[in-house]
């Protein structure tokens, strides 16, 4: 059997298993997902075991893919529990979104349903390929991962584990298929749509990995593109919040795609100074504009491509701006319209540049590392959405629906 044979096999058996699990219970699904964490709870030796071998295996990576990649006993105990955590959430599938009545005497309902088939593209980030099974499983669909071949080992080891659960709750088990192969024609043949089986493509990766799902995709892409985002120091910033947020922000996990990799600083902050020496401190390189370079010696000069750069690293970039228009337009001429933040204590500054910064993610007087469905409360996410349709920001298991209009009457006719 050819690969392209066995992906549309794979793509009909996914769409047979989202048709079933649209009509399962609430409860039943999470009772799978609880049989899914379990499983990853039990099987976590050789889960690790599998990825250390693909660590082992990757030379010459930087500090941010390894730390996105590696997986220890505390992070995979976080993914078990971050499936639980969707348990909590409520089922999205058969809410009723808007209801109205009509002067003939139809009631029109929109109702939440699933989308059917998700495709999921990825790299590197092992939590995704639970992140995605548990979202999709809780919103009624079926999903087919394709992770990147730096962490096949590690999504085979955690896949084996996830149809266990899925098992011991009797549902189909290709309701989470895993591509087990790595070879690029696979993630050809999903951008193709197996056959008009997949309903939706996400791709979680490098700007490459995005930008190719976006060009050659033939069905709809729920775009997640780079996470250039912004901090933004107003003028009337508490100086110790100003500190605090900034440093939290850029250096908390720095290989994450909410991670500030640009810091604008109000001409007239007073403490400019003291935000670049606390960067600095912390172990990150300043690459500034020419205000900045004169606040700290060990500042080196910003670029050009520095404005438009995800570092993924202990750098960022630095520049002071006039004031609340100047942070909006460089953010809205540079940024990737995923997370902004500003800090200030001036509420009319704040309602301006959450109002006009054209960003998925607006952030005021807190970190841009709260871009993350967990924290939106939504248990987990499958990615940040920063395109316009259907989906922006967190994608969650409500995101992974679609709206079916039900129609109710009581014999009524059109006329003529």
């Amino acid at each position: 059997m050819t690969l392209e044979m066995s992906m549309n096999d794979m793509g009909a058996a996914a769409r047979a298993a989202a048709r079933e699990l649209a009509l399962v219970t609430p409860d039943r699904k999470n009772g799978a997902l609880w049989a899914m964490a379990e499983a990853i709870s039990n099987d976590a030796d050789i889960i690790l075991n599998a990825n250390t071998k693909d660590c082992d295996a990757v030379e010459g990576q930087t500090a941010a893919f390894m730390d996105r990649l590696r997986l220890d006993a505390r992070r995979l105990q976080g993914i078990a529990e971050s499936i639980v955590a969707v348990t909590n959430i409520p089922d999205p599938i058969g809410s009723v979104v808007a209801s109205w009545d009509r002067p003939n005497g139809l009631r029109i309902e929109q109702v939440r349903v699933p989308i059917g088939v998700v495709g999921m593209i990825y790299e590197s980030r092992p939590n995704v390929t639970a992140d995605a099974a548990a979202l999709c499983i809780k919103s009624g669909n079926a999903v087919i991962l394709r992770p990147g071949s730096d962490s096949l080992r590690t999504a085979r080891a955690m896949h084996a584990a996830i149809v266990k659960g899925l098992k011991k709750a009797q549902l189909p088990e290709a309701c989470v298929s895993l591509v087990p192969v790595p070879e690029r024609e696979a993630v050809g043949l999903m951008l193709g749509g197996l056959d008009g089986n997949i309903d939706v493509i996400i791709p979680r990766g490098g700007k490459s990995l995005v930008a190719r799902v976006q060009k050659d995709a033939r069905v709809p892409v729920f775009a997640h593109l780079d996470g250039i985002c912004h901090v933004y120091v107003h003028e009337k910033a508490d100086p110790a919040m100003a500190r605090e947020v900034v440093i939290n922000a850029k250096m908390r996990r720095t290989g994450v795609c909410g991670a500030a990799e640009t810091l604008l600083i109000d001409r007239r902050f007073v403490d400019g100074a003291m935000l670049v020496k606390a960067l600095i401190e912390a172990g990150c390189a300043v690459r500034g504009d020419a205000s900045v370079m004169a606040m700290d010696s060990r500042v080196t000069k910003a670029s050009e491509d520095d404005w438009s750069t995800e570092y993924l690293d202990a750098i960022i970039s630095a520049r002071v701006v006039d004031d609340v228009a100047g942070a909006i337009a460089h953010i809205n001429g540079y940024g990737s319209h995923h997370t902004d933040a500003i800090i200030t204590g001036d509420d009319a500054a704040a309602q301006k540049f959450m109002r006009e910064v054209d960003s998925a993610i607006v952030v005021h007087n807190a970190s841009t590392q709260f871009a993350d469905g967990g924290e939106f409360g939504y248990g987990a996410e499958i990615g940040i959405a920063t395109g316009r349709l259907h989906a922006r920001g967190p994608v969650g298991a409500q995101q992974l629906t679609t709206i079916q209009n039900r129609v109710h009457g009581s014999g009524q006719v059109r006329p003529s």
